[in-house]
């Protein structure tokens, strides 16, 4: 189905349509991104082999040229890790292609804009976001701050028991107990974040060793507290 019409004017006959330009812009992408790696179409094709999914050399110079009709997504997941970089980075090329077309029938946007928009980082894009996408962002902040706080934490009580006089001391045992605060909160917003997550019927990621301490007995105790997301 070709587009019928533009903003701007243009002869929708002049223009590829919307799913040839997506082609387009990650075939050239990674063509950018081989040349760039110093690979040969061959290199890639080899490459991809070692990943465990073949894409012949043949089918990506036919790609790289316009002469191939489709792109499965999952030969962007396999080009991508063989041209050491993200699936989106080939879809959104950012840096290199300014503004992209989202979807059919539509203007064009900066290409930060559509990434942020494909990826879900953008809440203020829907009027109601996906509350489980709410609840694993959220788990990935507080998980964050919990670990930066252990950091810390271990860090000052070093200090306190190398400190050279009592009010290196003094001082360093008062920044340990703001970061064991600092902790403490943050330990609390993320079992929120996880309970929340088992109660809407998901399963929570797994947490580093450190953090073993977060998920209570009972894993599928509900949050009590006010939401802290």
């Amino acid at each position: 189905m070709t587009q019928n019409r533009f903003d701007d004017g243009t002869d929708p006959d002049d223009v590829p349509e919307w799913a040839d330009q997506v082609m387009a812009t990650v075939a050239h992408e990674v063509r950018r991104r081989r040349k760039e790696l110093r690979m040969s179409a061959q290199d890639l094709a080899d490459t991809c082999a070692e990943i465990g999914y073949p894409i012949p050399r043949n089918v990506i110079a036919n790609m790289e040229s316009g002469r191939r009709a489709t792109l499965p997504l999952v030969e962007v997941m396999v080009l991508a890790k063989a041209l050491n970089t993200y699936p989106i980075c080939l879809l959104y090329p950012l840096g290199y292609v300014d503004r992209v077309q989202r979807l059919p029938l539509q203007d064009s946007v900066p290409t930060w804009d559509a990434m942020r928009w494909f990826t879900g980082d953008n809440p203020d894009y829907f009027v109601m976001e996906d509350e489980m996408l709410r609840n694993f962002r959220a788990h990935a902040t507080h998980e964050r701050a919990l670990l930066a706080a252990i950091k810390g934490e271990k860090h000052e009580r070093w200090r306190a028991e190398k400190a050279a006089n009592p009010t290196e001391r003094e001082e360093a045992l008062e920044a340990h107990e703001q970061y064991a605060e600092r902790a403490a909160r943050a330990k609390h917003r993320l079992q929120n974040a996880r309970a929340f997550i088992r109660e809407d019927g998901g399963t929570p990621p797994r947490l580093p060793p450190e953090l073993a301490d977060v998920d209570p007995p009972d894993a599928d105790t509900n949050p009590t507290e006010e939401n802290d997301l």
